[in-house]
C-alpha cells in the first residue's frame, strides 16, 4: 500500500470514529422538545461503553491481562533498576574485595600474633591450617563464580530442544532457561543475578556460587569465634575512654582495639546474613529448584490445588541425586 493511501485511510477511519462519537453524544428528540432524561440514563452509558471500546482497541489483544498491563506501567522503573544494578555490579565486587582484604589484614596484624604468642602448639597449627585453607577456598570460589559464564543457549537455532521462544532475544529457550534483564541475555538454568558477583548464577557457576557462600560463612564464623576474647577486651578498653581521666593508651593500642571491634562486628553480621542465604539455597537445591523456579512453582501449586490436583516438580530427582547433578558427580 502506498504512503498517501495509508494516511488517507487512517484519516477516514478517524473521521468515522469521531462521527460515531458525535452521534452518541447527540440527545434524542422526544415529542415536541428535546428529552435529556433518556439521554442521561441510556446514551451516557452507551458513550461510556464506546469510550472503553476505543481505549481498549489501542492496546488490547488476546494475550493481554492485568500482569501485562502492570509490567508495561512499571517498565521505566524496571529499566532504571536494571541499569543501576548493572553499573553498580563493579562497585559491589570491589566492595567485597576491599572488605575481605581488610579482614585478612586485621587477622594477620592483630589476631594471628596473639594466637602464636598465647596458644599451645597444637592449637597454633590448627589455626594456621584451618584459617589459610578457608581463605584459599573463599578466594578460589569467588574468582570462579565471577569469571565463569553461567551458560547461554547456542546461537545456532537449528536442532535445539526448546519449549518456548524468548520474547526479548527472539531465540529458542531450552528447559529451565530464563531471560536476565540485567545481562540482557538468556541464561541456562538461571537461579538469579547476583550483584555481589556482577554475574548471573546459572548452570555452569551455580556450584561455585554455593561453595563461595558456604566457605565465606565458615570463614566469618571462624574469624568471629577466634577474635571473641579480643573483642571483649577491646570493647572494655573502648568503654574506659569515657572515664575521667581517660586511660593512657597509645595510638597503636587504640587502633588495635578499633580494628578488632570492626573485625568482629563485620564477620558476625556477614555470618548471620550469608548463612541464612546459604541455608535457603541448600533447601532449594535439595528440592531440585532454583530461585526463579521457586516463584513459578508456587503459582503452579496454587493453580493446581484449586483444580484438586497435585503439582510434581519434574526436575526433582531425589535429594542425593539433586546434589550429584549440581556438583557434577552423578557418575563415578
Amino acid at each position: 500500500m502506498r504512503l498517501s493511501s495509508s494516511w488517507r485511510w487512517q484519516l477516514s477511519r478517524a473521521m468515522r470514529l469521531a462521527l460515531c462519537w458525535c452521534r452518541l453524544c447527540r440527545p434524542q428528540k422526544k415529542g415536541r422538545g428535546w428529552g435529556f432524561k433518556p439521554w442521561i440514563s441510556g446514551r451516557l452509558l452507551d458513550l461510556w461503553s464506546y469510550s472503553k471500546l476505543l481505549l481498549r482497541s489501542l492496546y488490547f489483544n488476546s494475550l493481554s491481562n492485568a500482569d501485562t498491563m502492570l509490567d508495561c506501567a512499571f517498565e521505566p522503573v524496571y529499566w532504571i533498576v536494571d541499569n543501576v544494578t548493572r553499573w553498580f555490579g563493579v562497585v559491589f565486587v570491589c566492595l567485597v574485595i576491599l572488605l575481605t582484604t581488610s579482614v585478612v589484614v586485621i587477622v594477620y596484624v592483630f589476631v594471628l600474633p596473639t594466637i602464636l604468642r598465647t596458644y599451645p602448639l597444637p592449637w597454633v597449627v590448627w589455626h594456621l591450617c584451618c584459617g589459610h585453607w578457608l581463605l584459599l577456598m573463599v578466594v578460589f570460589h569467588y574468582y570462579k563464580a565471577t569469571t565463569t559464564s553461567p551458560g547461554h543457549p547456542p546461537k545456532d537455532k537449528g536442532h535445539i530442544p526448546s519449549v518456548s521462544i524468548c520474547k526479548k532475544c527472539i531465540t529458542p529457550k531450552p528447559h529451565r532457561t530464563h531471560h536476565c534483564s540485567i545481562c540482557n541475555t538468556c541464561v541456562l538454568k538461571m537461579d538469579h543475578h547476583c550483584p555481589w558477583l556482577n554475574n548471573c548464577v546459572g548452570h555452569f557457576n551455580h556450584r561455585y556460587f554455593l561453595s563461595f557462600c558456604l566457605y565465606m560463612t565458615m570463614g566469618c564464623i571462624y574469624c568471629s569465634s577466634s577474635s571473641q576474647k579480643l573483642f571483649l577486651e577491646a570493647y572494655s578498653a573502648i568503654e574506659r575512654y569515657y572515664q575521667t581521666p581517660p586511660p593512657p593508651d597509645t595510638v597503636q593500642e587504640t587502633t588495635a582495639y578499633k580494628s578488632i571491634i570492626f573485625l568482629w562486628v563485620l564477620t558476625s553480621s556477614v555470618a548471620v546474613a550469608l548463612g541464612g542465604l546459604t541455608l535457603w539455597h541448600i533447601i532449594l537445591i535439595s528440592r531440585g529448584e532454583s530461585s526463579v523456579e521457586r516463584h513459578i512453582n508456587k503459582k503452579e501449586i496454587k493453580r493446581l490445588r484449586e483444580k484438586g490436583k497435585v503439582f510434581k516438580n519434574p526436575y526433582h530427582h531425589g535429594t542425593i541425586n539433586n546434589w550429584k547433578l549440581l556438583l557434577g558427580v552423578e557418575k563415578r
